[in-house]
């Protein structure tokens, strides 16, 4: 008797719906793509019960005709696609035709459409993916879907789901991001009677953050502004199964705009890194490390930015086409992509120079600083047009990193008020304090040194002149079989650092320069430090942050130490140094550098204003 048999179409229908549909959300995410792919500018989306006992979205579209309706429900029905080709330059969010069959076999689904140039419309009632009735109706153009009892024909599922409220979170979290990624659509999203978001449409992103994240939520953000690089055409196959060369021409051009977080915004996990490929919501890996690569030095290792990121680039060159509810996708030139949006957070982070505000109760949110436009290169000399990360690129290109040069504009900030600082003295031979015109100052001695002698460190590295100094007698360090295994790897890229090292005895390794200005007292624990960091950060290492790790760790063993007094000339020449960094705001490791107490926070605590 034969074991293999063909399943009935309702549990097929049901097994693709696990795939699609996984909470409110999900149907939420499916129709609201839906309704965006029509060229609905105004969607309005309806949930009770968090979305578990309704989910109803209504777009002003371009609607369906009659049969379109009926073969919608149809599995793998789609208007977007006709060959296999097309799935090479997707451009659509939905493509695969699998949202409404998948959403009608666990819900019950009423549809209402018309097109604009009809005087009539559809509506279609399903049941547990079994149509229930067909008929003309009088409805307003573009189209309506209404669900109800989310998994109610499949109770295994439906208990999986959340409270009301949860699922509610979600589904408030998904319309807000779509929202901010389609400015020129308006959105509303009901709770029963209560009206959660409601934004109407707008020109220009900023416009729509300020409608949706609201003053409070900006003020903790920095403005990217729009950055363009041109794609480098390959002279290889590519990996999506096409010739891609130079006789083809330019694949053309990407582009990034958004919000990154200020420095001093932390958060515990990636909940809050929001990046959108094509105005398609995405979690990609690519992208989360280039994130995390652009906050390298800036934020602590264990902590995340809060971002929301667009990026757009030629459907060709990104594939969509590699999960099933469409939220991972795969880049053609994923090493590419990744160093440009390395390169543009960096840039943006460094234009703003966000400083911290002093901690005080009575203060008000700071403003953010007018951002830096970035544009693509142009005439000047790259060597003079890009900063310190961008002139570290020819380098990393040596062992495989891509380049990516984007140029910044004229500045339109405020005057660095580090250069005005006066030094007034120290508050336990650890912090300066310092004035200037906008009010009074604290600096961390310590970190402060460290950001300097990194950036230096960092400069050095690049020209290849990185300073060592000979011990008396070499430092000897015992290597766990992991740790040697690691010492072998980087051990080039420790001397081009100002090490000398060689192997004495099975597992230990006898280092006979360090670079100069470590103690020989911390050399072992130096060693020790980076060898951690680059066996925790394994998967993800490339050339540029082992040498930011090795720069980070050095700087901190060299720098000016905490309990020390310092006269006047030192603490000058100090913050001088500092106001010359490209990134004041935050040591290497991300810990706050300086503290900043407005004038116009003085006088409201002295009730002047």
């Amino acid at each position: 008797m034969a074991q293999i048999r063909i399943l009935p179409d309702n549990l097929v229908n049901q097994i693709a719906a696990g795939e699609v549909v996984e909470r409110p959300a999900s149907v939420v995410k499916e129709l609201t793509e839906n309704a965006l792919d029509a060229g609905a500018r105004r969607i309005t989306i309806e949930v009770e019960a968090g979305g578990k006992r309704l989910v109803r979205v209504t777009d002003d579209g371009s609607g369906m005709s009659h049969d379109d309706a009926l073969l919608a429900f149809e599995r793998h029905a789609t208007s977007k696609l006709r060959t296999a080709d097309d799935l090479r330059a997707i451009a659509t969010l939905g493509f695969r035709g699998e949202a409404l069959p998948s959403i009608a076999a666990v819900t019950r689904v009423v549809l209402e459409t018309r097109p604009r140039e009809q005087s009539t419309g559809t509506r279609i009632e399903i049941h547990g993916g079994k149509m229930v009735s067909v008929k003309e109706a009088g409805c307003a153009p573009g189209t309506m879907v209404e669900v109800r009892n989310l998994f109610g024909n499949v109770p295994a599922r439906r208990k999986f789901l959340r409270s009301d409220a949860t699922e509610l979170g979600h589904v408030v979290q998904l319309a807000t991001h779509y929202a901010l990624a389609h400015p020129e659509c308006g959105f509303a999203l009901k709770s029963g009677a209560e009206m959660v978001l409601e934004a109407a449409p707008v020109s220009a992103l900023g416009e729509r953050a300020y409608q949706v994240l609201g003053r409070q939520a900006l003020d903790e953000l920095v403005e990217m502004r729009r950055a363009v690089a041109d794609i480098p055409a390959p002279q290889f196959p590519s990996a999506f199964g096409t010739q891609a060369g130079t006789a083809q021409g330019s694949p053309g051009s990407i582009a990034l705009e958004g919000f990154l977080s200020r420095p001093e915004v932390e958060r515990g996990s990636a909940s809050s890194i929001y990046v959108f490929v094509n105005r398609r919501l995405v979690r990609d890996r690519t992208l989360l490390s280039a994130i995390r690569e652009g906050y390298r030095n800036i934020l602590p290792a264990r902590a995340y930015p809060m971002v929301l990121l667009f990026l757009e680039l030629p459907a060709t060159q990104v594939d969509v086409n590699v999960h099933p509810q469409k939220i991972e996708v795969r880049f053609r030139h994923p090493g590419f992509v990744h160093d440009f949006v390395v390169e543009a957070i960096r840039q943006t982070l460094t234009a703003a120079r966000p400083l911290a505000p002093f901690p005080v109760r009575t203060a008000e949110p700071v403003a953010p600083t007018e951002p830096l436009v970035l544009r693509p290169p142009s005439a000047p000399p790259l060597a003079q047009r890009l900063p310190l990360a961008a002139r570290e690129a020819p380098v990393a290109a040596e062992c495989g990193a891509t380049a990516v040069a984007v140029e910044r504009a004229p500045a339109v900030s405020e005057p660095n008020e580090l250069g005005l600082l006066k030094p007034l003295g120290q508050i336990a031979n650890s912090f300066i304090v310092a004035a200037s015109p906008t009010g009074l100052w604290l600096i961390d001695q310590h970190v402060a040194h460290e950001r300097v002698l990194f950036e230096q460190h960092l400069r050095a590295r690049l020209q290849g002149v990185v300073e060592g100094q000979r011990l008396l007698t070499p430092a000897l360090l015992e290597l766990t079989p992991r740790q040697q295994a690691l010492w072998e790897e980087i051990r080039q890229e420790l001397e081009a650092n100002g090490f000398e090292m060689e192997p004495f005895g099975p597992r230990t390794v006898a280092v006979q320069a360090a670079p100069a200005g470590v103690a020989a007292s911390a050399i072992e624990r130096l060693l020790g430090e980076i060898l951690e960091a680059v066996e925790r950060e394994a998967e993800a290492r490339t050339l540029e942050s082992l040498r930011r790790q090795i720069a980070a760790s050095v700087s901190c063993h060299a720098a000016i130490k905490v309990n020390m007094p310092l006269d006047g000339a030192k603490m000058e020449w100090l913050l001088g140094a500092l106001a010359r960094t490209e990134a004041p705001m935050t040591c290497p490791h991300g810990r706050p550098v300086v503290l900043h107490y407005s004038l116009r926070e003085i006088q409201r605590a002295f009730k002047r204003i």
